[in-house]
C-alpha cells in the first residue's frame, strides 16, 4: 500500500483548520492548543452518513490536557458557524480523569463558540433507552502492538423518516441503536450534509510535545501495528449503505513530519480502508 507523503491542507473545507479549533467541555475554542489530523473527507456534496470499523488503541502515557482519537465526522462546509456531528473513540484525561479509551459524541452549530459539547454534558445527543454503549463510556480492551486487534464499528446516518441523525453500533450480531442527534440541532446538515470525514486526530497544549496518534506507529507498519479505519461505507437518503468511490475520499495530512496517512485501499469490495498515525513528540 502506498502512502501520502506531502502536506495536504484544505482550509476551504473544514479540514485541518477545524482540527485546530479544540473542543473543550465548556464549548469554547482554546487558542493555547494545537490540533492535528490524518484523515480523509468527501468533496462538497450531499451526504447522508457513513459506517466504519475503527481500531481501538490506548494511550497510557498521554498528558492530562492532551487528546488522541479517531472518529466519523459530519459537517457543513464553512468554518464560520460550522455545523458538525461526530462519534468515535478517544483518550482525553482532562475530560474523564483517566487514561482509558472512551466512546464519545460531540456536536456544535457555531464552530464551538457558544454551542455544543462532548457526550451528554449539554442537551444534544439523545441516548437510546437502555443502550449498552453510551457517550463517555470506557471501552476495553484496547489493541496491542503486533498482538490482539480490537475494534468497534459504528454508523452515523440520517433516518429517512424522522430526518434525525441516528447512531448505531454495527459489529455485533445485529445493529445496536445507540441514540440520535435531533435534526433541529444542526440545521445546515438537514437534507444531506455537505461533507463527511473519517479522522485520526490529536490536540495538545502548544507548550508541550504532541501525544501519539493511533497506535503510535506509522501506517507503513501495517496490520496489527498501525491504527486503521476500515470497511468505510456511505449511506444514501434511504439509509442504504454502499462503498465509496475513489473520488469520494480526499486526504488531509497537516503535519507529515509528525504523522502519516496511507492511501485508501479500494481493491476488495466491502474493505475500503486506510492506516494513519505516528509517535508522540511532535513540536509546534
Amino acid at each position: 500500500m502506498g502512502f501520502v507523503a506531502v502536506a495536504i491542507i484544505l482550509c476551504f473545507s473544514y479540514a485541518s483548520c477545524y482540527a485546530n479549533l479544540v473542543r473543550s467541555e465548556d464549548a469554547h475554542v482554546n487558542p493555547e492548543m494545537n490540533g492535528m489530523v490524518a484523515m480523509y473527507h468527501t468533496p462538497r456534496g450531499s451526504y447522508f452518513g457513513s459506517r466504519a470499523k475503527i481500531g481501538i488503541w490506548g494511550s497510557p502515557n498521554q498528558g492530562r490536557f492532551q487528546e488522541s482519537g479517531a472518529s466519523i465526522l459530519v459537517t457543513s462546509n464553512e468554518l464560520e458557524d460550522l455545523n458538525a456531528l461526530e462519534a468515535g473513540f478517544h483518550v482525553y484525561p482532562d475530560l474523564y480523569n483517566d487514561n482509558n479509551v472512551h466512546f464519545f459524541t460531540h456536536w456544535t452549530k457555531d464552530t464551538d463558540r457558544s454551542t455544543g459539547c462532548y457526550n451528554l454534558k449539554c442537551g444534544g445527543f439523545v441516548p437510546a433507552e437502555g443502550a449498552e454503549l453510551t457517550p463517555g463510556q470506557a471501552v476495553a480492551p484496547a489493541s496491542t502492538y503486533d498482538g490482539d486487534d480490537h475494534y468497534i464499528s459504528i454508523s452515523l446516518h440520517t433516518d429517512p423518516n424522522s430526518g434525525d441523525w441516528v447512531l448505531f453500533r454495527d459489529d455485533l450480531e445485529k445493529p445496536l441503536f445507540l441514540g440520535h442527534f435531533p435534526k433541529e440541532l444542526c440545521p445546515k446538515l438537514n437534507g444531506g450534509a455537505p461533507r463527511m470525514a473519517w479522522t485520526g486526530f490529536v490536540s495538545y497544549p502548544k507548550n508541550e510535545p504532541s501525544p501519539a496518534m493511533g497506535s503510535g506507529h506509522f501506517p507503513l507498519e501495517g496490520e496489527r501495528k498501525a491504527a486503521y479505519i476500515k470497511n468505510i461505507k456511505l449511506f444514501d437518503s434511504k439509509a442504504r449503505a454502499h462503498d465509496p468511490y475513489m473520488e469520494d475520499l480526499l486526504p488531509v495530512l497537516d503535519r507529515p513530519d509528525c504523522y502519516h496517512l496511507s492511501i485508501v485501499d479500494f481493491v476488495v469490495k466491502d474493505r475500503v480502508y486506510f492506516y494513519y498515525g505516528g509517535p508522540s513528540g511532535c513540536i509546534g
